[in-house]
């Protein structure tokens, strides 16, 4: 079912999110503490964007566990970013593990991933194809069920940007562009497979804002998801921590799992939205579907 975490906040080396803290991302490849099944080895990828600049972010993505690859350590001890969004996958069963199925997917300066599954996909796949923009069908290169939603999200943003709303909160846009994808995805599934449910944690960003949702389509509780918040996010010889003390600004990480000990982690509640906007600010409400 995958494990992610995304970082907004003051700059930081990568290492410092992805190596480093005791139940890091590499970490939650080979014994994440909140599945049944700990191993995410089916590819790994890590999206982050240029500090100061208005270029897209750079992807790098492999089918190798996180925890055999060398090349991504070396990469996060020496890059940067203000914003970086990391996944380990657990492919869903019947979707090959190859490297344009690895997590985040890109369109432009939009990023995205996911955690769980869509109930039903290959069942419902062709009429969700159908529905899409010319845009958002060309923008899937890949066969997960994830890159499919991501193309929902983003005829969603589509026809936000066509209602001409020059008050629209952009970092509400990007959350009922995830509600959106949720909504659409749900309709398709309910008619092609009723008895198999979604797990859709999903994680959408621009680079400088962010939404977060928790949801589960089934009675089951749906995956874990948290948020923690502070002024910095310091790590030393293997301790990591959010720090109330440090450089002007502050730090937003939401992940599948705790990436340390610190007691300021906390629980997003089932079928729930977190919105990170552009002053780092957090909020969250409960998923409001179309």
């Amino acid at each position: 079912m995958c494990r992610f975490a995304l970082y907004l906040g003051e700059e930081v080396r990568l290492g410092k999110l992805i190596t480093e803290p005791a139940n890091s991302i590499i970490h939650q490849s080979f014994h994440s503490h909140e599945r049944a099944e700990p191993l995410n080895g089916d590819g790994f990828g890590v999206t982050w964007y240029p500090p100061d600049a208005e270029e897209p972010p750079a992807t790098f993505r492999s089918t190798t566990p996180a925890w055999a690859n060398q090349n991504l350590r070396e990469v996060a001890r020496v890059t940067t970013t203000r914003c970086m969004l990391a996944h380990v996958r657990a492919a869903t069963p019947g979707l090959p593990v190859i490297e344009v199925n690895c997590h985040p997917f890109v369109h432009g300066r939009l990023a995205f991933m996911h955690n769980g599954s869509v109930g039903g996909f290959h069942a419902l796949r062709r009429a969700l194809l159908s529905e899409l923009s010319d845009e958002a069908f060309g923008a899937i290169e890949g066969t997960t069920d994830s890159e499919h939603v991501f193309a929902l999200a983003l005829d969603a943003l589509r026809g936000l940007d066509a209602v001409h709303d020059d008050d629209a909160d952009p970092t509400e846009r990007l959350g009922r562009a995830l509600e959106g994808a949720i909504a659409a995805t749900e309709r398709l599934r309910r008619a092609a497979a009723p008895d198999r449910p979604s797990l859709l944690n999903l994680a959408l960003s621009d680079g400088t804002r962010a939404a977060v949702t928790r949801w589960s389509s089934g009675p089951e509780v749906g995956n874990s998801l948290y948020y923690c918040t502070g002024r910095v996010y310091h790590c030393d010889e293997g301790l990591c921590r959010m720090e109330d003390e440090g450089p002007t600004g502050s730090a937003v990480i939401v992940a599948s799992e705790p990436l340390d000990e610190d007691p300021r982690w906390v629980p997003v509640e089932p079928d729930h939205l977190v919105l990170v906007d552009e002053a780092l600010g957090v909020t969250t409400r409960h998923i409001a579907l179309p």
